[in-house]
């Protein structure tokens, strides 16, 4: 079963099927208690006594998930998928048993911590299965799959996670992720034990210093997501975090990223904008609807839902002919999808618009990461060789969460300092709206989806 024997079939062919069944239940069961803990948290922090460590629950998992990933990333480049996966899987799991069975929120903390582990290595593990397994024909259709596996989560999970707080017990919403966790691994085992998908010359690069880069980073990141507690010094936290972040981080991404070099280097940085364009702002549009429309909670997280049943679908258009379009047609029209809907928030706030006109708005933001978001990870493994699919994967999504951390918590000191005010929410938009035109840079020095295939970009 190897990715480059064998004809272009399809992703549900008796070949790929139960490896496609069980990679998207991974991802499906991780999209599903990622959406869960946010509805019950609330509820556990209120059961544990620990309002005090409620942000690090969330923050924690953030940090510690840049340390999974580049290990994952670099055990995937030296060895088979089989050994990375299985940790990484085996940390989630961990971790979530610790979390469900806490008696108090310094444990619910470390389970979550370790969990964050399991998160991103199994993340970096199943793009680099996708590479291995699969023909490159294919790996369009396997990402928009894996964009899809999020859409039913953020239909049902928040409410089911509430009702099995409510009838069951919040716990339940850890142990029964963990528990059909192990199953949706064993239905990916089964089809790749005794496969030969180790690279032909494993990767002899230093990990000592990465791994070491990579706690850097998940420190700064933690310290940056807890900067609003420092009072008058929340600043000084932010840019001493920020320089931190950005020492630690080079040696984790492709050479000449954070300099926009055209090819992968450009891949990632894009990735790491356009999430810090919409992850930062997407907090914000349930927020206006409550605060300015008296929304319900509730029915401010329904009206982000047809954003992503967008996405889901730009991702399927993006898997049958993101070739076609080409990546830099993808770059243009999901940057301007994204802009024109962070846009028209913004202006829905400062001219005080009907809510309708946001959450119609934010359908083009779904649709345009739809777009790019898998066309992204296709072009980081069509420029990447066996050597380095875990190195490249793991930047990819390494840019993505810090570029995120970075920008929420800047937004939300500029939304708190002008909180007396109406320029919150139109200036947190706004932000947003630039970070994602700034993507048009890196966006525009893409390059077709296996051109760069064993080029010049390879890890250091």
């Amino acid at each position: 079963m190897s990715a480059d024997s064998g004809r272009a079939v399809g992703v549900w062919s008796a070949r790929y099927v139960w490896v496609t069944v069980g990679a998207i239940a991974l991802i499906f069961l991780a999209a599903t208690q990622a959406l869960a803990v946010t509805t019950v948290m609330p509820v556990v922090s209120d059961d544990l006594d620990g309002a005090a460590l409620f942000a690090v629950a969330f923050a924690g998992t953030l940090a510690t998930s840049v340390i999974g990933m580049v290990g994952a990333g670099a055990w995937c480049d030296r060895a088979g998928v089989l050994g990375p996966l299985t940790t990484a899987v085996a940390l989630f799991v961990a971790g979530l048993v610790i979390a469900g069975c806490a008696t108090s929120m310094d444990m619910l903390v470390i389970g979550r911590l370790i969990q964050g582990l399991g998160t991103g290595g199994q993340t970096v593990a199943l793009y680099v299965v996708v590479a291995r397994v699969y023909p490159a024909a294919l790996h369009g259709r396997v990402f928009a799959a894996f964009s899809a596996a999020w859409v039913i989560p953020s239909l049902i999970g928040p409410a089911l996670a509430g009702a099995v707080a409510e009838y069951l017990h919040w716990r339940w919403v850890f142990l029964g992720v963990a528990a059909l966790t192990v199953v949706a691994y064993v239905l990916v085992v089964a089809r790749l034990h005794g496969v030969g998908l180790a690279p032909v010359e494993p990767a002899r690069d230093p990990f000592a210093s990465r791994l070491a880069c990579a706690v850097v980073v998940a420190i700064g990141a933690l310290v940056l997501s807890l900067a609003g507690e420092s009072g008058p010094w929340a600043w000084a936290v932010v840019a001493a975090s920020v320089v931190v972040i950005a020492a630690a981080v080079r040696p984790l991404l492709p050479p000449r990223t954070l300099r926009a070099a055209a090819g992968l280097p450009s891949v990632v940085l894009m990735r790491g904008l356009i999430a810090a364009s919409l992850f930062a702002a997407e907090i914000y549009v349930p927020y206006l609807l409550i605060d300015d429309y008296d929304f319900s909670p509730t029915w401010a997280g329904a009206g982000l839902t047809a954003a992503a049943v967008a996405w889901a679908a730009a991702s399927d258009v993006q898997g049958r002919f993101g070739d076609r379009i080409g990546s830099r047609r993808i770059a243009l029209l999901g940057v301007t999808m994204l802009a024109t809907a962070t846009a028209t928030a913004g202006l829905t706030a400062l001219w005080h618009l009907h809510p309708a006109v946001v959450i119609t708005g934010w359908l083009l933001a779904g649709a345009g990461m739809g777009l790019m978001y898998p066309r992204l990870t296709v072009l980081t493994l069509g420029y990447s060789t066996p050597q380095n699919q875990g190195f490249n994967s793991a930047g990819l999504s390494i840019s993505e969460n810090v570029a995120a951390a970075i920008s929420i918590a800047f937004m939300g000191l500029v939304f708190t300092a002008l909180a007396t005010t109406d320029a919150g929410f139109p200036t947190v938009f706004a932000i947003a709206t630039v970070l994602a035109l700034v993507a048009l840079v890196p966006g525009l020095r893409l390059g077709p989806a296996g051109g760069g295939r064993g080029g010049a970009d390879r890890a250091p």
